[in-house]
């Protein structure tokens, strides 16, 4: 299948400065960015779908890297089902899991454990809910895991690993396995702060976090409670290259003061916007957009920041191919635009405001999901699509 998109106004690369792409149009053959040029080049009966951006925005899909799938596109936390097609009506292209904890009866013995990780990330290989692309299964790290094991998860597909649900007596027991996990190649999340769901253990203070030194401090702001202002202090500045994941299930104040902390110390490459959803604050298919409006509006983000820490930051993290507007990267873009009656030009302004741009297309492995979102109001410029041929399923 070959997409083109014309008549884009300003852009997002993906990069931390937030350069514009070269041109206004974009070329995606079989789920590739293959082309970006002026749209005068472009020639629209060589390809299947055409787009009329009509000078709204285009940026990289946004990756929520602290999301909580399960099996199929239902999630038994909040009993719903088709809540992953429904993030993609708020932006939100691909998923990475932060383990498959909420699974009913999840096994705790280390075959179990095992079992569960590979079975997820099998099931999501081919599986795209409304096409969305989910990077499941994630091991949870339990007493008993050995660099044996993460070595035959890691030859079985499984990159992922969560600390912080685990059976261990105290938090500072994870330290060893983390480090096991990360030897073996796998990305390592650390739960970080208070208890999330029953059963969970003592607060995981920013000691045991630097101690183990894992990829990513999950939740650093709060899933749902927060460090202490000295802690959020060390994360950011004790010479630790850990990625600090602000999600929008956290505490708000706090997300705030880690970023400010970030771009102080010139840290901030490490910041990433995700949901941590659905948890018991629920499902919010909006919640990565939320979560850039507070931190730009209200924090110390700029638009740009704040959607490269929603796509190239977080690829980066993760060593995905994804996050970018270029050639040879995933064709997930999303074409967004200021909401109608926002009293904003744009975008990149309506986050400034503190307004919720409007998803007005949605494209993933090159393909055009809609052009219209049902959760974010419509644009002030809906775009206009021409199919030039009846696409076989």
């Amino acid at each position: 299948m070959s997409t083109a998109i014309i008549n884009i106004g300003d852009s997002h690369n993906g990069n931390q400065a937030g350069t514009p792409i070269v041109g206004d149009a974009i070329i995606a053959n079989d789920g590739i960015i293959a082309w970006i040029g002026p749209s005068s080049d472009v020639h629209p009966d060589e390809h299947d779908i055409v787009i009329d951006a009509r000078g709204i925005t285009a940026v990289p899909g946004f990756i929520d890297s602290h999301f909580h799938s399960t099996f199929g596109d239902y999630t038994p936390r909040q009993q719903t089902v088709g809540f992953i097609e429904s993030y993609l009506h708020g932006g939100t292209t691909r998923t990475i899991s932060a383990s498959e904890v909420h699974v009913p009866g999840r096994p705790r013995d280390v075959i179990g454990v095992k079992a569960l990780a590979i079975a997820a990330e099998r099931s999501f290989r081919d599986y795209r809910p409304g096409g969305v692309t989910v990077h499941a299964g994630s091991v949870v790290l339990e007493p008993g895991l050995t660099a044996e094991d993460f070595r035959e998860l890691r030859e079985a597909g499984v990159w992922l690993a969560k600390a912080g649900f685990g059976a261990f007596a105290s938090p500072r027991d994870y330290v060893p396995v983390v480090q096991a996990a990360r030897q073996a190649g796998l990305v390592v999340m650390f739960h970080s702060g208070g208890g999330s769901i029953p059963g969970s253990q003592e607060k995981i203070s920013v000691d045991v976090l630097l101690e183990a030194n894992p990829n990513v401090a999950g939740h650093i702001n709060g899933g749902p409670t927060a460090l202490s202002a000295e802690e959020n202090s060390r994360i950011v500045s004790d010479g630790t290259d850990i990625a600090l994941q602000l999600v929008q299930a956290g505490n708000l104040r706090s997300a705030i003061h880690i970023a400010e902390l970030a771009l102080k110390a010139d840290a901030f490459p490490r910041v990433m916007i995700a949901t941590d959803t659905p948890t018991g604050t629920g499902v919010i298919p909006l919640g990565m957009l939320r979560s850039m409006a507070e931190l730009v509006s209200l924090g110390p983000l700029t638009p740009r920041q704040a959607i490269a820490s929603s796509t190239g930051n977080v690829a980066d993290v993760y060593g995905l191919s994804a996050g970018r507007l270029a050639v040879g990267a995933p064709a997930d873009i999303l074409l967004l635009d200021a909401p109608l009656g926002s009293t904003q030009p744009d975008a990149l302004t309506a986050l400034e405001f503190g307004d919720i741009p409007a998803v007005a297309a949605a494209i993933t492995q090159g393909e055009l999901r809609f052009t219209k979102s049902r959760n974010t109001p419509p644009a002030k410029r809906p775009v206009k699509a021409r199919i030039n041929r009846v696409l076989q399923q």
